[in-house]
């Protein structure tokens, strides 16, 4: 099994087999518009740009499931990534990324990339697990998606290679891509 056993709506509606990018690098988001990790979509834009002539996808899911802080529906999302960050990566339709109504690619995704804690060095990272032990503590427990900007590097062959929790910011991640490119 891989990605691209899986199918999801783009943010347009359309509904798309991952299969269409087999043979890419693709990094699996899931985002949220009113996030402290919101500005990482200027990040995340800054790499595909750099290595999308190269093979390289970004698929973003955004999701109101923490703190909902994704209120907006799929058009109010679209227009907020474009307008504020100026996006071009594929996003796709407003969904669950944990629990049991979770997406099966985020259920996969998480099966296949356990959760191994947050970068404390990062500058809200003391702060993001302030605030799941006070607010959500079942959060923390399992292998699910823990908030907004968890990202999953897929290699060509459409298996998952690492996960990057929120407090690993997009250019983080960039060597890891190159690798895989």
């Amino acid at each position: 099994m891989s990605v691209y056993d899986f199918k999801a709506k783009t943010i347009e509606g359309k509904e798309v087999s991952l299969e269409e990018y087999k043979g890419k690098v693709l990094v699996i988001v899931n985002t949220a518009s009113k996030c402290g990790f919101t500005p990482q979509y200027e990040g995340l834009e800054e790499l595909y740009k750099e290595y999308k002539d190269r093979g390289f996808e970004i698929l973003g899911f955004p999701s109101n499931q923490f703190a909902e802080q994704e209120p907006g529906n799929n058009d109010e999302v679209k227009n907020f990534c474009k307008i504020n960050y100026g996006v071009t990566f594929q996003l796709f339709e407003k969904g669950d990324v944990r629990g049991e109504n979770a997406q099966p690619l985020f259920k996969y995704l998480t099966e296949n990339a356990p959760f191994k804690g947050f970068n404390m060095e990062h500058k809200i990272g003391k702060t993001l697990l302030d605030v799941l032990e006070k607010n959500f503590p079942s959060f923390l427990e399992g292998d699910s998606v823990k908030w907004n900007f968890t990202k999953f590097l897929i290699d060509k062959e459409g298996n998952v290679v690492k996960r990057f929790e929120p407090t690993s910011e997009p250019k983080e991640i960039a060597s890891d891509i190159e690798k895989l490119l």
